[in-house]
């Protein structure tokens, strides 16, 4: 690593361990994220698409709602906020962003 005339670290790529362990955390919680999204939107999709391509003199309600945007929007938004906490708080971790050999 070296630091330029304006205060930027600049990283080379033989800087970067990439058999580093916070690599691999990074890619697997980048994955599940990734995976959460497209959950999110196959869910969303579903609901918005398949529910809502009817006629709306056949829409049913559910709370005063048409029942594809319940299902998609309330009730999506709803499993997806539970979702992401349980996820987070189970198979995430806290990961140091100094180096590992870094004396303080």
């Amino acid at each position: 690593m070296e630091v330029d005339e304006g205060g930027v670290i600049r990283v080379k790529q033989n800087d970067l361990k990439q058999d580093d362990y916070r690599f691999k955390v990074a890619n697997r919680e980048a994955l599940i994220g990734v995976g959460l999204v497209v959950f999110n939107f196959i869910w969303w999709f579903a609901f918005a698409y398949g529910l809502g391509s009817k006629d709306p003199a056949n829409y049913k309600y559910v709370f005063g709602f048409p029942a594809w945007f319940f299902y998609s929007c309330i009730l999506g938004f709803i499993i997806m906020t539970v979702l992401v906490t349980v996820i987070v708080k189970k198979y995430f971790v806290d990961i140091p962003f100094d180096d590992e050999g870094e004396v303080k």
